[in-house]
């Protein structure tokens, strides 16, 4: 605690000095909202097709095409030679999503912009998915571009109301064309759709318009050359144009769901086509095939026409020979938009028959890219599937990075499965994109059929999608992998999603047990049915477990060891199954037989007053109402559940019987829960926006973490169970630390995170959003790099950019690693301590304000007399001597002195001390040398009594000392000796 300051004069303040303190710029609008303190941006999977803008192809070859789609503010580059594997991803981002693209040589041109919420607009070129040009804009162009086209020197973009034209050598604006408002237009768009240049027409357009008429522009000198007036004013606007391989001859499509093969030359119809019996909407794309094969009855002939629309996802196939008539329809070849859920996008988007290729390319909106190929050994005029990206096709509600598998300890932490509000469940690898594949749920038409849900005259109806025959949405998932079969998983002779429950007899499972068997077990909405997964195989099982009271699967759980799958309805029941036979082996609480009820009514009626009764008898303790989560221990002991009834139980798993519960119904109810198994820690969301831990050994609630503002959406532990991270419908996701329930990092994004999960190795944070169909892949920078994990403010919460799929903008290991990280030290700089006055504003003089200085720093204060006594010095510090290190000592006479500086060079003294210390003090080492060895000092004593009593000395101590050493200190002490000139002089 640190006590008011007295007030400062102006001087006293400007004279003190203040720490350097960080400034967040949270009013600045075009500041670039930065990365997390603990998870940075690396990269988003799982988005192939997922905008309206069509694709764009271009030829490298006879046989080799690139298909390039959108991806928001991205552009994706597929090889089809490949199997459309991911070769190139456009990077810069645009500034704005993007509205048309285009293939031109070696590049690809994207429009951006205009689409209400950023104004500007742009087109820029890209080159094996880097910038490498950008078109200039005319000044004043507002609308989006919608069409972009590129033939001879021309670059011609269809906007709403005008044409803009550049040349395509230099990028340069060429000119703008505005033709004349359409009289009938009530949205005011003139340009209504369909644009395209006539392979032998030379600087010529075609231009469709809001009235059913189509203009042809000269592009060279801006003018009108010709007006195609519809046939009837009642035909509507042009939704598509698109020129025949014969001359002359462009096919033209309008709202009134007709197609008119036109010859622009003489303005006459050659066919008129009727699609009201194929098509149920309008068309939007139009494509021939040009390969001279496929019509006729033989499929020898040209003229195969192929139309599609972006409300339903049929694609019709027509044989122009003799009028024109319809010889196949490929249903359902893309997702239809859903009825019942307006957010599921479907429809085709752009359908296209490669030059001189029996290939044909469709995409859509659901978020897939599709290639098809006519088998030449048939005579069937609908294409087979050759290859196929996609992805979920409507936003993504649940995520869990798989578990780590006993048998394959290498894909731990690196693929994650999701489930969608599209009805599919999905494997998504972070490795390579193109392992990524929707689980199969079999042939679902036939399965309908043979389940009488399906009769043979509706069997062909397409106004019945394959997505109204699926599974139900899925709500709750669980999984392990320890007896997964893996690819060899034997299936089983029977079908898929057999209910066992009420199905007589004995069921077959002789495959399963030798090979493995499924360990996906999911819930779905509003249905009574759990489904298993085989998830090598990446196919549905063999059962379908039916909840006990007939009511909806709100939760389930599969044992550590993969043997049993636990479900849980509305109605607070649960249910056991063994995954291997499919069998009920279980029932929380288990249901009494009638010998059991009289049993346990006779002790109740005679044992009133015992105090030894157990708290819970058997078939006591069900959930009052839905159960919201449910766990198994890693010991197969304990079972844990939880509900909206806000209580959480503790069953045997053998028995089935109530042990313990916990309640908090009183105060709130439980929506989910997640279980550490390494700590025995459960976490639980209460719908009073907070959530709770206990522990399962003592039975005791150890934390409560608050700070959530929205309904809590999901959230998870980390690898370590340190960590609980949390997304909230408020868009923010939060960090708790357990150790000090402290709240350490929070970031808000762009839209709500619908679901989250931490992979198991603790290098990827996934999320996925409610305005999205991909997922975003976060780097832990703890792995890497110090991060302070301090306590943090609302005020601190801060704006986060989306990962991308090009990696913009986000972290990888290396450069997160070695970025020196500027909030890091102002975090430590904030711990010190600063002048009171700039950092704490005092209420009143009369009070104490708290310090933000750490307790380490404040706490010696107490002590303060104390500490100056015990350092207090004794005497006052002595100066040293300053004399060089080298300089021998003076006390010892048979020392050798160094010469005088100021001795004279004439003297003869002078004249030998210059000789003797012109050489190295290397060649000179006894000269320096404070210590004599035993035959050193020998040895000078020999030669000094020999040079004074003129007679030579006895060398025998010298010769019986040099006796006794080694030979090798015989040979160090004798070149240790000083030269033979002083030697020799001395003796």
């Amino acid at each position: 605690m640190s006590k008011d300051l007295p007030e400062k004069n102006g001087d006293e303040v400007a004279s003190s000095p203040v720490k350097r303190q960080k400034v967040i710029h949270r009013s600045d609008p075009h500041r670039r909202p930065s990365p997390p303190k603990i998870f940075a941006p690396f990269r988003a999977i799982g988005l192939v097709s997922p905008t309206s803008v069509p694709f764009t192809s271009l030829s490298l070859g006879k046989t080799s095409f690139q298909i390039t789609t959108s991806v928001g503010r991205c552009l994706h580059t597929y090889d089809l030679r490949k199997g459309l594997n991911l070769v190139f991803v456009s990077r810069p981002q645009t500034p704005a999503y993007i509205t048309a693209s285009v293939a031109w040589k070696d590049r690809v041109l994207a429009a951006w912009g205009g689409d209400g919420t950023h104004k500007n607009i742009g087109v820029w070129a890209f080159q094996r998915g880097n910038k490498v040009g950008e078109l200039d804009v005319p000044v004043g162009l507002t609308e989006a571009i919608k069409e972009l086209i590129v033939f001879g020197s021309w670059i011609v973009g269809r906007c709403s109301t005008r044409i803009e034209v550049w040349k395509s050598a230099n990028y340069e604006h060429y000119t703008t064309i505005t033709p004349n408002a359409s009289q009938n237009s009530k949205t005011g768009s003139t340009l209504s759709g369909g644009i395209c240049n006539m392979p032998t027409f030379l600087n010529k357009i075609l231009v469709g318009k809001s009235d059913g008429s189509v203009d042809i522009w000269n592009v060279s000198t801006g003018k009108l050359v010709y007006t195609i007036f519809p046939p009837d004013l009642a035909s509507g606007a042009i939704t598509s144009l698109q020129p025949t391989p014969a001359i002359s001859l462009v096919a033209v499509a309008r709202t009134d769901r007709s197609i008119t093969i036109q010859d622009i030359r003489t303005d006459t119809a050659v066919m008129k086509l009727n699609v009201r019996s194929t098509h149920s909407t309008k068309i939007t794309s139009i494509s021939f095939r040009t390969d001279g094969y496929g019509a006729g009855e033989d499929g020898q002939k040209a003229g195969i026409m192929v139309t599609a629309g972006t409300d339903d996802g049929d694609v019709t196939f027509w044989d122009l020979n003799n009028g024109g008539r319809v010889v196949g329809v490929l249903h359902s070849a893309h997702n239809p938009p859903s009825s019942v859920h307006n957010n599921i996008s479907g429809g085709i988007s752009k359908i296209e028959f490669l030059p001189g290729q029996d290939v044909m390319i469709t995409s859509g909106m659901d978020n897939a890219l599709k290639s098809w190929i006519f088998d030449a050994n048939t005579l069937s005029a609908v294409p087979r599937i050759l290859h196929h990206r996609s992805g979920h096709a409507a936003p993504i509600t649940k995520l869990h990075f798989m578990p780590t598998n006993s048998e394959d300890s290498e894909s731990t932490g690196k693929w994650i499965l999701s489930a969608g509000r599209d009805q599919s469940l999905w494997g998504w690898s972070i490795r390579k994109d193109g392992q990524s594949s929707e689980l199969s749920q079999g042939p679902v038409r036939k399965k309908a059929k043979k389940l009488g849900l399906l009769g043979k005259s509706l069997e062909l109806d397409s106004s019945i999608s394959l997505d109204e025959l699926k599974a139900p949405e899925i709500t709750c998932f669980a999984c392990s992998l320890n007896r997964d079969g893996g690819m060899g998983a034997a299936p089983g002779a029977g079908g898929i999603w057999t209910n066992t429950t009420s199905k007589k007899g004995s069921t077959d499972t002789s495959d399963g047990g030798l090979t493995g068997w499924e360990s996906i077990v999911t819930g779905h909405r509003g249905d009574k049915y759990a489904r298993t997964w085989f998830w090598g195989r990446k196919r549905a099982g063999r059962w379908a477990f039916e909840t006990a009271d007939g009511a909806e699967v709100t939760a389930v759980a599969v044992t550590s060891c993969g043997t049993f799958a636990l479900v849980a309805s509305a109605g607070g029941i649960i249910s056991m199954f063994n995954l291997q036979s499919g069998l009920q082996r279980q029932r929380f609480p288990a249901p009494l037989n009638p010998t059991q009820a009289k049993k346990l009514k006779l002790q109740a009626t005679t044992e009133e007053a015992s105090t030894n009764t157990p708290r819970f008898g058997p078939g006591e303790g069900k959930h009052k109402k839905a159960v919201t989560g449910l766990m198994v221990d890693p010991l197969n002991r304990t079972v844990i559940s939880c509900g909206l009834d806000g209580k959480i139980k503790f069953w045997d798993f053998h028995t089935g019987r109530l042990k313990d519960e916990i309640d908090w119904s009183s105060t709130t109810a439980i929506t989910a829960a997640q279980y550490y198994k390494s700590s025995d820690l459960v976490a639980f969301s209460c719908d009073d926006l907070s959530i709770r831990l206990i522990d399962i050994e003592t039975k005791k609630l150890v934390r409560e973490l608050w700070g959530c503002l929205g309904q809590i959406s999901d959230f998870c532990f980390s690898n370590d169970g340190r960590w609980i991270i949390a997304a909230s419908m408020d868009s923010v996701i939060r960090v708790w630390d357990l150790p000090t329930s402290h709240l350490i990092n929070a970031f808000r994004v762009e839209s709500p995170c619908t679901a989250l999960t931490f992979s198991d190795t603790g290098e990827y944070l996934a999320t996925a959003h409610a305005d999205s169909v991909g997922i975003s892949l976060w780097n832990n920078r703890t792995l890497f790099t110090h991060v302070p994990t301090r306590m943090i403010k609302d005020d601190e919460i801060i704006e986060a950019a989306l990962p991308t799929t090009s990696g913009e903008g986000g972290q990888g290991l290396l450069s997160a690693a070695f970025e020196e990280d500027e909030e890091q030290i102002d975090d430590i700089e904030t711990l010190q301590i600063e002048d009171s006055q700039a950092t704490i504003d005092t209420i009143s003089k009369g009070l104490l304000t708290l310090s933000l200085v750490p307790k380490a720093r404040w706490q010696t204060l107490l002590h303060l007399q104390t500490i100056k006594a015990r350092n207090k010095p004794t005497e006052p510090p002595k100066a040293p001597e300053k004399a060089p290190f080298f300089l021998p000592s003076l006390d010892n006479p048979d020392q050798p002195t160094l010469p005088s500086s100021t001795s004279d060079p004439n003297s003869s003294n002078g004249a030998n001390n210059n000789q003797t210390f012109s050489l190295s003090r290397i060649s000179r080492p006894s000269l320096f040398t404070t210590a004599r060895s035993p035959f050193t000092t020998l040895l000078h004593a020999f030669a000094s009594d020999s040079q004074q009593t003129q007679t030579p000395n006895n060398p025998e101590p010298l010769l019986t000392h040099l006796s006794t050493l080694a030979p090798s200190a015989a040979d160090a002490e004798i070149r240790s000796l000083a030269n033979l000139a002083e030697m020799t002089a001395r003796g």
